[in-house]
């Protein structure tokens, strides 16, 4: 099949090479000039473990190509999915549109026959209408139907994710649409089919709803993992204990700083949002955003308790600074709170990660330049002579490190750790002071 996607984010540039991948003709368009020119020479604009390769070997096949051209675009294709970014356009969580429905003026002209325009980004409910009405608007003539056709691909797996998914939601009414996406994704499904046909609205919703339960999971345990701590109960024993019943299960319960990147924050506003202008409140969701802005600075709390305050000139180590591993994305990620927050107490902080350190100091902006960061490369080069050493982001390097070594470069013995990722009695039989959450 002929398929174009339009953006070269997280999801449009998986989405292109797999469906590439399965022996599509695939276009893939952005404007940015720089982008497509790197992606032309092989550079691949975002680290996602398993996109390289696979965009590689199918551009080398003919299969894959890129353009700076949304018409171009859209002659080649009889289904062109949309997937550019919306992000939060403001303080009351709407999310911003101006991208999409540039995409759908840019491609409404130059549709060739019928087409299925496919609505991948995470939009409102009722998205799909919108855009109908502007290809409308700009080609009269025009043959065609706007679907929705959520993601939900996790960061870090965002292939494997395409490759094998739980199943695909396609939010169409018309039956032609539904055709060529079912002989479009019928390759993914070898074993068993979970495609799933609703209304474009209701796939709308759906992957906001979705998010938003994770989120609420989330901050649900992250709440009884403050409540253990108040009470000196271990939320480790607690999370065992509730995911162990079949109707719980364990997914989506460990706590820690609370969630980031690009889809939980802002899917929860944009949720409480659309619901307010439908006046129905969304109380649970709310308390989980709440929450999760809240458990940012839970370490920073107890950083400063063990310092009795006194955290100015104190030397810390970050270690971990993406929202999640196998990531280099940095949006809302906890360590852009804990390290500004760190900073601003006068701490001297030397940060690492393997992937997100250059985007994190562009991120931090005036912080980085003003308090005393410095970005490293080794994690035991940030641990030297360190008075404590701060866990944010639980890559598999730092989930089982030297603490022999540490014991010897660190001046301070004491570990905080926002994953729970240590063995307690392990670290505290060599010196060290413990610090986790909820235990």
């Amino acid at each position: 099949m002929k398929v174009s996607v339009i953006g070269t984010g997280y999801v449009g540039l998986v989405a292109a090479a797999a469906f590439a991948e399965h022996g599509n003709d695939v276009v893939c368009a952005d404007i940015d000039a720089a982008k497509i020119e790197g992606l032309e020479n092989g550079i691949i604009p975002i680290y996602e473990p398993g996109l390289e390769p696979l965009v590689k070997r199918n551009v080398a096949a003919g299969r894959l190509r890129f353009t700076t051209s949304n018409p171009e675009a859209a002659k080649h294709a009889e289904v062109v999915f949309l997937a550019v970014g919306t992000p939060t356009g403001g303080s009351d969580g709407a999310p911003k549109l101006d991208y999409l429905f540039q995409a759908a003026r840019d491609i409404a002209p130059h549709l060739n026959g019928f087409s299925v325009i496919v609505n991948k980004s995470t939009v409102p409910v009722g998205t799909a209408e919108r855009v109908a009405r502007i290809i409308a608007e700009q080609n009269p003539k025009a043959q065609f139907t706007v679907a929705s056709n959520p993601e939900f691909l996790k960061e870090g797996v965002a292939v494997q994710d395409f490759m094998h998914p739980d199943r695909v939601i396609i939010g169409t009414e018309d039956e032609r649409a539904r055709e060529l996406l079912n002989r479009l994704y019928k390759p993914f499904f070898r074993t068993s089919e979970r495609l799933l046909y609703m209304s474009a609205r209701s796939a709308e919703l759906t992957k906001y709803a979705a998010n938003a339960y994770l989120a609420a999971r989330i901050s649900f345990i992250n709440d009884v993992a403050n409540l253990c701590d108040a009470v000196g109960a271990d939320v480790e024993q607690v999370r065992r204990g509730m995911g162990s019943d079949a109707r719980i299960g364990n997914k989506f319960l460990f706590p820690g700083l609370g969630y980031g990147g690009s889809c939980f924050p802002k899917d929860t506003r944009a949720l409480i949002r659309i619901a307010r202008e439908h006046g129905i409140s969304m109380s649970i969701v709310a308390a989980a955003d709440r929450i999760n802005e809240a458990q940012k600075l839970v370490l920073v709390r107890k950083v400063r308790a063990h310092f009795g305050n006194e955290i100015s000139g104190k030397n810390l180590a970050i270690w971990g600074l993406a929202f999640k591993p196998n990531t280099d994305d940095i949006r809302e990620a906890p360590a852009l709170t804990i390290v500004r927050s760190l900073a601003s107490d006068g701490a001297k902080l030397r940060i690492c990660d393997p992937e997100a350190g250059p985007s994190f100091m562009e991120a931090l902006g005036d912080t980085a330049s003003n308090f005393d960061i410095e970005l490293v490369s080794d994690p035991y080069a940030a641990a030297d002579a360190a008075a404590a050493l701060v866990l944010c982001t639980e890559w598999r390097q730092y989930r089982s490190p030297d603490f022999r070594r540490l014991a010897e470069v660190m001046r301070g013995k004491a570990l905080f750790d926002g994953r729970n990722q240590w063995d307690r009695d392990h670290v505290e039989s060599l010196g060290f002071t413990y610090s986790g959450i909820g235990r």
